[in-house]
């Protein structure tokens, strides 16, 4: 369930306040680079303001369940997150969600009847959503606003938007003036003046120019929200422009998303956001690759996707955190079960080499460090969150694996990659072998041969089979 406390930015949950103060308070080392999409390059990392990082990344719309592609991106900003901690940054992680949308708005209609009891339907995708990050070992991030709860700082921003003349009313509607900012397109790397309106794009005789979006849409007189042009509801880039800046402030260190969102909706962040305070928004702009089916994207309006609910049912969630972290977020990543399973086995085999050693203690950051293993696997992440080369450098050392740094590299994969290295529960398959293996067994047991029985026991559990025994009776 969402926790509907008011968000306090400033200090993280206490599930993340302990993570920090395990991994201790200073950062560890100052090389970490990311590809900036604004600047084409991969960059050093500097945060704006030394160790505090401020971390926005788009969320869901909560209209159905969560797909593979959702999953790909959470996992992704999930294992920056945890390596910005991990490098002893205090780092303010939020993420959104859309929960006032005409997707929703209209699934509220068709399971519900009535598109006013969209909240409701919201509610219920969120909890949902809730559920998926957990079993994907996702960490909680420090806010989760909702645009519903953000309606006062929307208005506010629209109206400071129409003072500066960024934008203007239509008999209800607001619309940002995409030409009054001169720099349109530096994302994405559009020239203004060769966009045409497009899928994304309101098409509206009203509006003075077809690239002009919508930051209010007007409604019927009482319904969704009042505002100084009448009722309405906030337009679909605004939101995010408006949360940012109450969370995290005018200027933010790193702001994420899917590809998909680079245009028009990131582009239009930038245009409203440095359009209301002139100053520059995002320093550091990282966009993950899609989900492909047959090297088409993944997406519920193409209808080709799948829910991780429905993966789950045949995968571990670990497998398919493993799945996404083993291929590098900037290349695409063509879906198949046929992958997955083998995944699933390279994932056992990496469970399966640290399952012999006692790992209880709780490990610091300092004594990861000692592992000339550890700084290796480090060194790949801090290379672009390179988590495909620095599986490479684990795997090798697993052929060697010593006592003394095997829980070191434990410690290291379940902080950082958040994977919890258990072994996967094997489906048996009941051969003719294995159904006479049971039954010798249960005559060994009712004539209390216990050798035979044990000996049979530890045969079967390696072939998988887990053998719970009942009581015999006595006569």
């Amino acid at each position: 369930m969402i926790d509907d406390r008011p968000c306090a930015c400033g200090m993280l949950l206490n599930v993340v306040v302990a993570f920090t103060v395990i991994l201790g308070e200073e950062p560890i080392m100052k090389n970490l680079s990311l590809t900036n999409t604004l600047s084409g390059t991969q960059e050093p990392f500097q945060a704006r303001s030394n160790q505090k990082v401020s971390l926005y990344v788009c969320g869901v719309t909560p209209y159905d369940f969560a797909h593979m592609g959702h999953g790909r991106c959470y996992v992704t900003f999930d294992l920056l997150y945890r390596l910005l901690l991990f490098l002893g940054y205090d780092v303010t992680y939020c993420r959104n969600f859309t929960d006032v949308d005409d997707k929703l708005l209209s699934r509220a209609q068709q399971e519900l009847g009535d598109r006013l009891q969209y909240p409701a339907v919201a509610q219920k995708y969120i909890d949902a959503y809730h559920e998926d990050m957990k079993a994907l070992n996702c960490l909680i991030p420090s806010c989760e606003p909702r645009v519903t709860e953000t309606i006062p700082e929307i208005i506010a921003f629209i109206e400071g938007l129409i003072g500066q003349d960024k934008a203007y009313v239509v008999n209800g509607d607001v619309y940002y003036r995409v030409r009054s900012f001169e720099p349109y397109g530096k994302l994405s790397k559009r020239d203004i003046d060769e966009l045409e309106s497009g899928a994304r794009i309101d098409v509206d005789d009203r509006k003075e120019d077809p690239l002009d979006f919508a930051l209010w849409k007007s409604e019927p007189e009482g319904m969704f929200w009042k505002s100084p042009w009448g009722y309405g509801r906030p337009g679909w880039h605004i939101e995010c422009s408006a949360m940012a800046k109450k969370f995290l402030g005018d200027q933010i260190d790193i702001h994420g998303g899917g590809m998909d969102l680079m245009f028009p909706h990131h582009e239009n962040e930038i245009a409203q956001t440095e359009g209301l305070t002139g100053k520059e928004f995002v320093k550091y702009w990282v966009h993950n690759a899609f989900v492909t089916i047959n090297k088409e994207k993944m997406s519920k309006s193409l209808g080709n996707f799948f829910t991780l609910r429905e993966v789950f049912k045949k995968f571990d969630p670990m497998v398919i955190r493993y799945y996404f972290l083993a291929h590098h977020y900037r290349a695409p990543l063509d879906f198949t079960f046929e992958n997955l399973e083998a995944m699933s086995k390279s994932y056992q085999r990496l469970c399966k080499a640290f399952e012999q050693y006692d790992c209880s203690q709780k490990m610091t950051t300092e004594q990861m460090k000692t592992s000339s293993t550890v700084e290796r696997m480090l060194g790949f992440l801090c290379d672009d969150l390179n988590a495909s080369g620095m599986f490479g450098v684990l795997f090798e050392a697993l052929r060697t694996l010593r006592a003394d740094e095997a829980c070191k590299i434990k410690a290291f994969v379940l902080t950082v990659l958040g994977l919890d290295l258990i072994p996967l529960k094997q489906e048996v398959i009941m051969t003719p072998e294995i159904e006479r293996m049971m039954r010798e067994r249960d005559e060994a047991r009712a004539t209390r041969d216990w050798n035979r029985a044990d000996q049979l026991r530890d045969a079967l559990q390696k072939l998988g089979v887990e053998v719970q025994d009942k009581p015999i009776k006595k006569g």
